[in-house]
Order: structure tokens, then sequence, then C-alpha cells
């Protein structure tokens, strides 16, 4: 029988957090860290890969504070790296290799600079990063993907969560179903406090963290694997060919026919790249 959340689920409680997790699998650990939509968790982003990983890895699916089934967390409050170093040393993990989507990867990236002994290997799905120019995004501010985004936080009805579901995918037809658009309603609509907080950080600059310092990215000495989608409307590729040419030891995969969710829309190829990345590249 295939994993269902119900036999992950698990909660830790961390120095300051008390945090949702999904865990399978045994050997190395990998830290599966989702993305900053309505709705998303650490299952729902990655429902079709923790259990292919898992054959391989130990695997943790982690709702970062302010998602999901975690505590909720005011935009002054957000620490995702300094969350994601409590998870380790909660479930006492020495080091583990860092996969993130987007929000996801922004944090392992920060991560890597700042606590390089806590990673061994690095893996982003389109990650943002942070206010600046660039010759793909738009120059009037958020991206189409990220506006349709906001506006989902501020209504997650099923429509605007169609909306959303739709600009994250290339092959709307197959992936925004009308069970998995009222699925991440409910789930967003069941946790109003996540949706007010984002909200309400939105006048401050961002309700999530954002890239401190570019002209660290050189200083990242762990493999890394890039993965993004050559149609992602919210986080343009461009984004990866500067992580492309700025971390010394990097490889990028780009993939056609895929939007911002490389990891749900290419699962198989997904699962396989990340699993053979893993297993078979070594760490300094």
């Amino acid at each position: 029988m295939p994993l269902t959340s119900a036999d992950t689920a698990r909660t830790v409680t961390t120095k300051d957090w008390t945090l949702r997790y999904y865990e399978a699998g045994a050997g190395h650990p990998v830290v599966l860290l989702h993305g900053s939509g309505p709705g998303a968790t650490g299952w729902s982003n990655f429902s079709g890969n923790i259990e292919p990983l898992a054959e391989h890895f130990h695997v943790y699916a982690v709702d970062m504070p302010g998602w999901g089934g975690s505590d909720a967390a005011t935009v002054d409050r957000l620490d995702h790296v300094d969350a994601a170093v409590q998870f380790l040393d909660a479930l006492g993990i020495e080091k583990a290799a860092f996969v993130g989507n987007s929000m996801g990867g922004q944090t392992a990236l920060r991560l890597a600079t700042e606590h390089p002994d806590r990673i061994t290997h690095l893996v982003t799905m389109g990650p943002p990063l942070g206010r600046k120019p660039g010759l793909f995004a738009p120059g009037d501010g958020p991206s189409e993907g990220l506006k349709v985004l906001i506006e989902a936080y501020r209504d997650p009805g099923p429509e605007n969560m169609r909306a959303l579901v739709e600009i994250m995918c290339f092959d709307k037809a197959r992936f925004a179903t009308p069970d998995l658009c009222r699925a991440r309603s409910e789930a967003a609509l069941a946790r109003p406090e996540h949706l007010r907080n984002y909200v309400e950080g939105l006048p401050k600059g961002a309700p999530l963290p954002i890239w401190a310092d570019l002209a660290l990215l050189p200083d990242i000495r762990v493999p890394t694997l890039l993965v993004h989608g050559r149609d992602d409307r919210v986080v343009p590729f461009e984004n990866s060919l500067h992580l492309l040419a700025a971390i010394p030891d990097s490889r990028l995969v780009l993939l056609n026919r895929c939007g911002h969710w490389a990891m749900i829309e290419h699962a198989d190829e997904f699962n396989g790249l990340v699993t053979t990345f893993l297993r078979d590249t070594p760490t300094p």
C-alpha cells in the first residue's frame, strides 16, 4: 500500500516551535522544504517524492513555521534557517541533505552559507533570490505567479486556488484538478492564522525570509543540484542560471514543459535525478 500522510505524520517540539513533519525510510537524512503558497505543506509539495526517496534515504518533509500543521508565526518571527537547525537538533541529526522548492530552496541556500557544517548536499527548485533586476523577470514588481499567490492568500477560495495551481504548472489539464484545488483551499482555510500573518506581513516587504547577500553564494562548498522549469511563471529560470554561475560545485537541469513545481509535474524524473545525485556525489 502507498504511504499516506497519516502513516508518516509526526510532531516534534524544538526550542521555539512545535513542528509537523512527515517521515519515512532509513539511511542518510534528507530534509524536504516546501514553498510558500497558501495550503502548502511538506506533504502537499512532496507527496509524490517522499516514498520513492525513502527507498534510499531517511526522508523528513517539514511544515515550516507559519505553514501547515506547524506553529503560526508573524513576519517578525520568521527565520526558517534557524527553524531548520532547531529541527535537526531536536531529532539528533548532525547534518542532512536539503531539498527545497521555492521558499524552501531559498532557506536551503541560506543554510548552506550560514551553517555549512549541517548540510551535505543542496538541491533547489525555483528559489527566489530577493529583489534584484533580471533579464526575464517583470520590471513592475512581483512576477505574474507571485501576484496570483498573494491574491490567493487574501481570498483562498476554490477559484483563486485554481488560478494559483494553474500558474504553478505547465500542464494545467493534468494537474489543476478540481479535487486538488478544493483540497488546497480547504487546507489553507483550516489555518486562518497562517493566512492572516502572511497578508499582514506584505506591507513590511515580504512575509518570508529574503536572501540577504548574494555575494555569499560562492562560499557554498557542498555539491549542489539546481532543477528549474523552463516555463516557470513564478520564479524565472534565470535565477538558477545565476546560481549555476556562482556556486562552485553546481549543476543545472532545466526542464521543458515544466512550471514552478518540478517535483510534482516531473516526479519520476525528479526522484531519479535527486536519488542519483545524493547517492553518487561525494561531499567535501
